[in-house]
């Protein structure tokens, strides 16, 4: 039987994204979302708070999107799978684990919430989707 990998947040950009391009000219967007919950806490009643930070990567076309329209405090939705690709930095191999972006959507209208770009609660780009040059947001 096979698995599922399914990532799923919706939260508010860290930092502007991250725009670059392979050798081959596909647009790669690097961009980190941070999630957060809400409780009370059993003994004290005080309001706690815990935020947790996900790297996110565009790729193609939804990449470039990301790169263009999306800036530091903007609230998306992202959904895609979760990938761990390994690197070595003075002999020492390290790990990250992102989430490789197959739809994103700007939940915020146009002027509200974070700072940049714009926004639309429109329909959800999805990386194989064929975008339009006028997009409406």
């Amino acid at each position: 039987m096979a698995g599922v990998n399914k990532a799923i947040i919706v939260g508010r950009l860290g930092r502007d994204p991250e725009l670059r391009y392979t050798q081959d000219g596909r647009a790669v967007a690097s961009f980190s979302v941070a999630t957060s919950e809400e409780w009370k806490d059993k003994d004290s009643g005080d309001k706690k708070e815990r935020t947790e930070w996900h790297r996110v990567v565009a790729f193609g076309r939804l990449g470039e999107i990301c790169g263009e329209y999306l800036a530091k405090g903007r609230l998306v939705y992202v959904d895609g799978r979760l990938q761990t690709r390994s690197w070595e930095k003075d002999g020492v191999t390290r790990y990250t684990t992102e989430i490789v972006a197959a739809n994103m959507q700007i939940l915020e209208p146009k002027g509200s919430g974070g700072s940049g770009g714009g926004g639309s609660m429109g329909e959800p780009v999805a990386d194989d989707a064929g975008i339009p040059d006028d997009i409406p947001f």
